[in-house]
Protein backbone atom coordinates (compact mmCIF):
# COMPACT_ATOMS: atom_id res chain seq x y z
CA UNK A 1 0.00 0.00 0.00
CA UNK A 2 1.35 3.60 -0.99
CA UNK A 3 1.52 6.34 2.08
CA UNK A 4 -0.91 8.30 -0.10
CA UNK A 5 -3.28 5.38 -0.06
CA UNK A 6 -2.84 4.48 3.20
CA UNK A 7 -3.20 8.40 3.95
CA UNK A 8 -6.49 8.10 2.26
CA UNK A 9 -7.63 5.41 4.13
CA UNK A 10 -6.25 6.86 7.72
CA UNK A 11 -8.90 10.40 6.57
CA UNK A 12 -11.23 7.53 5.86
CA UNK A 13 -11.37 6.43 9.10
CA UNK A 14 -11.11 9.62 10.54
CA UNK A 15 -14.52 10.86 9.18
CA UNK A 16 -16.67 8.13 10.59
CA UNK A 17 -15.11 8.45 13.95
CA UNK A 18 -15.88 11.80 13.61
CA UNK A 19 -18.72 12.42 11.73
CA UNK A 20 -20.73 8.88 11.70
CA UNK A 21 -24.03 10.71 10.45
CA UNK A 22 -22.67 13.39 8.10
CA UNK A 23 -24.47 13.54 4.61
CA UNK A 24 -22.37 12.31 1.94
CA UNK A 25 -21.78 15.66 0.22
CA UNK A 26 -20.48 17.07 3.25
CA UNK A 27 -18.31 13.60 3.91
CA UNK A 28 -16.69 13.99 0.42
CA UNK A 29 -15.94 17.76 0.80
CA UNK A 30 -14.35 17.45 4.00
CA UNK A 31 -12.58 14.04 2.59
CA UNK A 32 -11.05 16.67 -0.30
CA UNK A 33 -9.79 19.41 2.15
CA UNK A 34 -8.70 17.09 4.60
CA UNK A 35 -6.30 15.72 1.63
CA UNK A 36 -5.61 18.52 -0.17
CA UNK A 37 -1.82 19.26 -0.41
CA UNK A 38 -1.84 22.28 2.67
CA UNK A 39 -3.05 19.41 5.24
CA UNK A 40 -0.19 16.67 4.10
CA UNK A 41 1.55 17.35 6.96
CA UNK A 42 -0.90 17.43 9.76
CA UNK A 43 -2.30 14.21 11.17
CA UNK A 44 -5.12 12.46 9.55
CA UNK A 45 -7.12 13.63 12.45
CA UNK A 46 -6.24 17.08 12.68
CA UNK A 47 -6.34 17.58 9.03
CA UNK A 48 -10.13 16.07 9.16
CA UNK A 49 -11.03 18.21 12.21
CA UNK A 50 -10.04 21.15 10.41
CA UNK A 51 -11.05 21.10 7.28
CA UNK A 52 -14.39 19.87 9.45
CA UNK A 53 -14.64 23.00 10.86
CA UNK A 54 -13.73 25.01 7.92
CA UNK A 55 -16.65 23.13 5.63
CA UNK A 56 -19.38 23.60 8.37
CA UNK A 57 -18.23 27.51 8.60
CA UNK A 58 -18.33 28.37 5.36
CA UNK A 59 -21.07 25.93 4.23
CA UNK A 60 -23.48 26.13 7.24
CA UNK A 61 -23.21 29.38 9.08
CA UNK A 62 -23.15 33.50 8.17
CA UNK A 63 -19.59 33.07 8.62
CA UNK A 64 -18.68 34.79 5.41
CA UNK A 65 -21.62 37.11 5.41
CA UNK A 66 -20.11 38.70 8.54
CA UNK A 67 -16.63 38.69 6.69
CA UNK A 68 -18.34 40.86 4.52
CA UNK A 69 -20.14 43.25 6.66
CA UNK A 70 -16.82 43.91 8.22
CA UNK A 71 -16.20 41.72 11.11
CA UNK A 72 -12.98 40.45 12.06
CA UNK A 73 -12.64 36.67 11.91
CA UNK A 74 -11.82 36.26 15.48
CA UNK A 75 -15.55 37.96 15.90
CA UNK A 76 -16.75 36.14 13.16
CA UNK A 77 -15.99 33.09 14.53
CA UNK A 78 -17.64 33.85 17.71
CA UNK A 79 -20.78 34.46 16.24
CA UNK A 80 -20.94 31.61 14.43
CA UNK A 81 -19.74 28.88 17.55
CA UNK A 82 -23.16 27.83 18.36
CA UNK A 83 -25.02 27.39 14.77
CA UNK A 84 -21.27 25.00 14.32
CA UNK A 85 -21.84 23.25 17.08
CA UNK A 86 -25.30 22.52 16.22
CA UNK A 87 -24.47 21.16 12.83
CA UNK A 88 -21.65 18.78 14.09
CA UNK A 89 -24.54 17.59 17.13
CA UNK A 90 -27.12 16.72 14.03
CA UNK A 91 -23.97 14.79 11.90
CA UNK A 92 -23.79 12.86 15.61
CA UNK A 93 -20.18 14.60 16.07
CA UNK A 94 -17.78 13.11 18.53
CA UNK A 95 -16.31 16.35 19.28
CA UNK A 96 -17.58 20.26 19.21
CA UNK A 97 -15.97 23.75 19.23
CA UNK A 98 -15.46 24.82 22.92
CA UNK A 99 -16.61 28.12 23.09
CA UNK A 100 -14.16 29.50 25.88
CA UNK A 101 -11.12 27.76 23.55
CA UNK A 102 -9.52 30.79 21.71
CA UNK A 103 -9.02 29.08 18.73
CA UNK A 104 -12.22 28.15 18.29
Amino acid sequence: MTTPTRRRKAIAEALTLLLPGAPYSDIEAIRADAGSRHMRDLPPSIAVWLATVAHVRHGHTDYDGLLAEGYDRDAARFFVIDRTNEVLTSWRATRLLDPDDGDA
